[in-house]
């Protein structure tokens, strides 16, 4: 009999939702994205569970990102995100559901600086880059 029929069910709830965050956390990197950082939020926002930030060179580098990364998530996950923002690129959002992903031009990511209005206390945004992946 296999073990996973005996895990709690928070556990599997928890484990398609890290492994979404992985994907988006690959893809920036695969694409090059700059300044990626993560903030937590389960616990603290029902929008989502991982809200990711990410900039990109140009607006022709932040739309690739976005519409690579819709399309991995829609071939790995199986569900289509809902994309805003995409024709002009300053900023794209994408809603994978439990994963909020902003991507942004340098210029327009500072302006709204997200980062700090989305900081709770102890749990600061992180670097993607900070924590060992795989």
């Amino acid at each position: 009999m296999p073990e996973s029929d005996t895990a709690p069910p928070t556990k599997g709830a928890a484990e398609p939702v890290e492994a979404l965050h992985e994907l988006v956390l690959r893809s920036l990197d695969d694409d090059q994205a700059q300044d990626v950082v993560t903030i937590p939020l389960s616990g603290k926002s029902s929008i989502a569970d991982h809200m990711v930030i990410a900039s990109g060179r140009s607006t022709r580098q932040v739309a690739s990102m976005a519409s690579k990364l819709a399309q991995k998530i829609k071939d790995e996950v199986g569900r289509s995100p809902r994309i805003e923002g995409l024709p002009a690129a300053d900023w794209v959002l994408i809603d994978a559901d439990d994963v909020i992903v902003h991507l942004f031009r340098p210029e327009v990511r500072s302006f709204y600086n997200l980062e700090r209005m989305w900081a709770f206390g102890d749990d600061a945004p992180q670097r993607a880059g900070a924590t060992p992946t795989g």
